[in-house]
């Protein structure tokens, strides 16, 4: 029986030239699966076609979209997964959902090796493969980019000498990756990084300088779900997708960061995920109605050890998983509402409520009817500082 090897599969120039160059390299079987994660773009049945019309002995097409927003978004907003404290892991969070597929797809066709079109440089060769590893341990991978120097314009010449149905005349100066999350965008004139980014990189979100009216919205949450907006059911992919159209004509979302890759180097990443920023900033602000205030600070330790294990593809991790356990139970009372202005790039909380709530009117406030006995606050305070208070004796000796 010929050896298969499993593809995960764009439509994209790379990877369907990488079908006969496996082929050619490997003398293996090519099985081409795309995964729609909302990344838009061509309808996913021409680029199956597209995959057989390139040597593929079969070609598959997975619908991940609702998958995708509710196993690997959602545990994301719950965290208010933020690496460096603004990325909301926008690619990172769809590799294992695509690595899911491409183990599920080897399996059926009795594969014993994946293959993806990452580059050597980047994080994403990292989260394909420690997916797949942990998924399928007796999986190989390989990457025609990187383990065979398929150059672009090795792949347009190979392209062009074999006819494949793919234009090759034009190429993107960005290197740009989408789904249902966000976008980001990098390469190009942005790998200078005095360069300021221009209008027409983006395409999620709009320029948040343009005069235009502010939009109000009300997100309501049960157990950290996000489950209505303006008071109309939704899941977990209608938020994001509701939220995307809605805070991104209002510019909110975008990001232009230097962030510190798994690698080992630098890069610079222009991001635009506005649904994303909307939910997570609602999702922030009900925790801090509704969550204990050493549990709320042990979680923010948490959500950045969350956020580096997805970013430097541990998905499927011990650590992470048992991560997911504190973060759920952490969850357990964010229910309610927040009340958002979406206006000139920033989605701003202006109301919040909560049958959950810990905030207590008649202790917060200063006006008549105030219960918080003041008289107890000066012995709590000589016990607080009573340590401190020593050390400075001694210190000051």
């Amino acid at each position: 029986m010929t050896e298969r090897v499993v593809l995960a599969y764009s439509g994209g120039l790379d990877t369907s030239v990488a079908i006969g160059w496996i082929a050619e390299e490997t003398g293996a079987e090519v099985v081409a699966v795309a995964v729609d994660v909302g990344q838009g773009g061509e309808d996913l049945e021409v680029v199956r076609e597209r995959a057989l019309a390139c040597g593929a002995v079969e070609a598959e097409i997975a619908d991940a979209k609702d998958e995708f927003a509710e196993e690997y978004c959602l545990p994301a907003i719950k965290a208010n997964a933020l690496y460096m404290d603004r990325y909301p892991l926008v690619s990172a969070l769809s590799r294992p959902a695509i690595v899911k597929h491409l183990v599920a797809a080897a399996g059926k066709h009795h594969a014993g090796t994946v293959a993806h079109g990452c580059t050597g440089k980047g994080n994403d060769q990292v989260r394909f493969e420690a997916g797949i590893s942990a998924l399928g341990p007796g999986l190989k991978c390989i990457a025609p980019v990187r383990d065979y120097a398929m150059t672009r314009d090795k792949a347009i010449a190979f392209c062009e000498e074999k006819n494949l149905p793919i234009a090759t005349t034009r190429k993107s100066p960005y290197s740009i990756d989408q789904n249902v999350f966000g976008r980001a965008v990098e390469t190009g004139f942005l790998e200078d990084i005095w360069n300021a980014p221009i209008e027409d990189i983006y395409e999620y979100t709009e320029n948040p300088a343009t005069p235009r009216e502010a939009d109000e919205v009300v997100i309501s949450f049960e157990e950290g779900v996000p489950v209505a907006l303006d008071g109309e059911p939704v899941t977990v992919l209608q938020a994001i997708q509701q939220l995307n159209r809605r805070a991104g004509a209002q510019g909110i979302g975008r990001i232009d960061m230097v962030e510190d890759r798994l690698v080992g180097i630098k890069s610079r990443e222009v991001y635009e995920a506005p649904g994303a920023i909307a939910l997570i900033t609602a999702h922030q602000e009900l925790e801090n109605v509704t969550v204990e205030r050493e549990l709320a600070r042990y979680k923010r330790q948490v959500e950045q050890r969350w956020g580096e294990l997805v970013y430097d593809g541990l998905w499927f991790s011990p650590l992470k998983r048992a991560l997911d356990g504190f973060i759920d139970e952490a969850d357990q009372y964010v229910t309610g509402d927040i009340r958002m202005t979406l206006h000139a790039g920033r989605a701003v909380v202006t109301g919040r409520r909560s049958e959950q709530s810990l905030y207590d009117f008649d202790l917060a406030t200063y006006d008549s009817g105030d219960t918080f006995d003041q008289s107890k606050a000066q012995g709590f305070i000589e016990i607080f500082g009573l340590s401190s208070r020593i050390a400075a004796k001694r210190d000051l000796s």
